[in-house]
């Protein structure tokens, strides 16, 4: 897994637990296929060691059997020391008869399927509120005088009776979801966006088709998709959703059925499973043109297609919480009158990554391709659309004209004086040693680039592996001693360009005639920023693009009165264009601008900015940690590279202070002396 997706997760769990101090109720919203269990998991590990006294309710949907996923998460997760505080228990109505239902009370962590606890259940009788009584109170000297922390997973689904009672028994709420409610009080007090789970690789980008594709244009691209699958050894898959209650059948058997039949795509293997409530003689529609037939429970029909090779899922019924379907890459929204917005809890079915633990290890195309979902559907109002964008002409012209160098960091047994192999030997063997429980637990806590080294070195020898795990903590300080001086660590790289084709999240920063690299798919002028201080500083390249500052490309076919300059956002999807550099695992910067003046020198920029906006939760010291990292990178990449100039261009109020990394130095200087530094020929 990617150091960015551990980094993504620690830290929102880490806010979390600050949070939970300060506050009795809290919301975290994260994408569906972010690690949601996993992060609750890690947060529930961590409360309990700090205080064993307190225990979690995790309060989960029945439908999906999303509880019981949910607890062999928590308990797999315990049992292989990754969380080992974790003690759970899934509460069932089959654990005794209906006279004698009694909760164990020696777990610290209890999940509950929502429905075992609802008007008239066997839990509202009487067990439930006992067991809840006997934890937090003192009674007849038989109580546990426990702390409960209640969990509300998917909270945007009520709870009313836990609500009821949740004054009486609940020291703190914490609610989980990819969509709280916020008509309830669920605004977020920590969250991972959309956009930082995508550009961290821990979720696929969405692709939206064209509002005219039919199903059959679906089933095409699916084919299609299908063929550049077989690279990733994932067996894809497309779902396609009707929507409309009355036509569900008619549309099956009128306009999906028969081009499923087509001989073009009599190679597919098909399912569908839709919802007849309401029918006389029939409550649901099953069938598949697999091996699988009769009536089955829709549940086992649902496992069926989560694992097996089906290509297409046709549902009616809704496919929100708790079915998780890695594989799938493509949903098709039937359109008609009463089609509605795409659920954000359905559109989270397709967008899990497939190969998200071994992700590192895939090509660039693998990589694209296992990051990237299709989608036909009305878009949801809550997520912004994602706009296409190509280098002008055909990006050749511009590719061969703007060329740049990127760094990486070189592994520790690169270096020619270290020897792991030797190192290892020397180190005395310890007279009693930890369990591979223990030293799995403390090997998964080095970054990514350090166990590498411990499973290359091991392979299949479990003896190897538990020498370089007892060591991990001396080889980690090696390691760290090497990689964070970037004289030995960092090397120049392959020379790469701008990526023919990108995309931008639309936001509200936007700039428009920016006679850059890029031009929109849609047609379309306007560009969108991730910040005030991004759509700022493009507004002053344009400008010094427009005064003579940066070079000038004529291209074949232009017209005389457009302007083209070499300088562009480098978008990060597709893009080669970054630096690597260490902050507890190895972590790459994609600057924001890269720009080519008159002279044809290169000028590279990442935009900062210290102004609070409304509503942010700006932290002085995550800002100035993430400043020293760069500067430290851009100083030595400045040294590397003596041919280019790195910027850290920074907005305070509305003036910018510029730190310039040139030939291994560093000097801050304002706008006007770097538009100076620009009309220079020799440096």
């Amino acid at each position: 897994m990617l150091q960015e997706i551990k980094d993504l997760q620690h830290n929102a769990v880490s806010q979390l637990v600050e949070k939970v101090n300060r506050k009795r109720e809290i919301t975290f919203r994260a994408p569906t296929g972010s690690g949601k269990t996993h992060m609750m998991a890690d947060f529930m590990n961590r409360i309990i060691e700090s205080n064993p006294n307190i225990i979690f309710l995790v309060s989960s949907l029945s439908k999906g059997d999303l509880a019981k996923q949910n607890y062999e998460s928590f308990k797999n997760t315990a049992d292989a020391g990754l969380y080992p505080h974790l003690n759970p228990y899934l509460i069932s109505t089959d654990i005794s008869g209906e006279e004698g239902l009694q909760i164990p009370s020696d777990y610290n962590v209890y999940v509950l399927p929502r429905d075992l606890f609802k008007q008239d259940s066997l839990l509202m009788r009487g067990p439930m509120i006992n067991f809840l009584r006997t934890m937090t109170g003192d009674i007849f000297g038989e109580g546990k005088n426990k702390i409960i922390y209640l969990i509300k997973d998917e909270c945007h689904q009520l709870t009313s009776n836990l609500d009821e009672i949740s004054e009486s028994f609940f020291r703190k709420v914490i609610n989980f979801s990819a969509t709280p409610k916020r008509s309830r009080g669920q605004i977020p007090d920590v969250q991972i966006t959309d956009q930082e789970a995508e550009d961290a690789c821990l979720i696929k980008k969405v692709e939206f088709g064209s509002e005219d594709d039919t199903v059959e244009d679906a089933i095409n691209k699916y084919k299609e998709v299908k063929r550049q699958y077989i690279s990733l050894n994932v067996e894809p898959c497309l779902i396609i959703q009707i929507s409309n209650k009355g036509k569900a059948e008619q549309e099956w058997n009128d306009n999906i059925k028969p081009v499923l039949d087509k001989v073009e795509n009599q190679g597919l293997k098909w399912m569908v499973m839709v919802d007849l409530k309401g029918k006389k003689n029939e409550a649901r529609l099953c069938d598949t043109n697999d091996i699988i037939k009769g009536k089955l429970p829709v549940s086992q029909w649902k496992d069926y297609a989560k694992h097996r090779g089906i290509d297409v899922i046709i549902f009616k019924m809704v496919i929100s919480e708790g079915w998780d379907i890695p594989r799938a890459c493509m949903l098709y929204q039937v359109r008609d009158s009463k089609s509605k917005q795409l659920d954000e809890q359905v559109l989270g079915r397709v967008r899990r990554n497939p190969r998200l633990l071994d992700f590192e290890t895939l090509t660039d195309e693998q990589k694209q391709l296992a990051t990237t979902a299709w989608v036909w559907g009305i878009i949801p109002d809550s997520m912004p659309p994602r706009r296409q964008v190509s280098l002008f002409g055909n990006g050749t012209d511009i590719q061969n004209h703007f060329k740049v160098k990127s760094t990486r960091l070189v592994n520790l047994t690169q270096k020619a004086d270290f020897d792991l192999e030797g190192f290892l030997d020397i180190q005395p063997d310890k007279l009693e040693h930890d369990s591979i429980f223990e030293l799995y637990k403390k090997l998964s806590r080095i970054p990514n680039d350090v166990q590498d080294l411990c499973y290359n070195y091991a392979g299949d020898d479990v003896l190897r592996w538990c020498k370089f795990a007892e060591n991990s903590d001396k080889i980690k300080t090696k390691y760290d001693s090497f990689i964070c001086d970037y004289e030995q660590s960092i090397v120049v790289d392959k020379e790469v360009s701008f990526p023919a084709t990108s995309t931008f999240i639309e936001t509200e920063h936007k700039e428009e005639d920016l006679s850059w690299v890029w031009s929109r798919k849609d047609g379309n002028d306007k560009f969108a920023f991730d910040s005030y201080a991004e759509k700022e500083w493009a507004a002053k390249l344009r400008k010094l693009a427009r005064k003579n500052y940066i070079a000038e490309l004529e291209m074949p076919g232009m017209d005389e009165e457009d302007d083209l300059y070499l300088w562009g956002k480098n978008y990060p999807l597709n893009s080669e264009i970054k630096y690597e550099y260490y902050a507890n695992g190895i972590h790459a910067s994609y600057p924001d601008f890269i720009m080519k003046d008159k002279y044809d020198r290169i000028h590279i920029f990442e935009v900062k900015s210290v102004n609070v906006a409304a509503g942010s939760t700006f932290s002085k010291e995550d800002y100035e940690k993430k400043v020293k990292e760069l500067h430290d990178l851009y100083l030595a990449c400045s040294k590397k590279l003596p041919e280019y100039c790195f910027y850290l261009p920074i907005l305070k109020d509305d003036d910018w202070r510029i730190r310039r990394y040139f030939k291994g130095s560093f000097k801050e200087i304002g706008f006007e002396d770097f538009k100076i530094f620009l009309k220079e020929k020799n440096h």
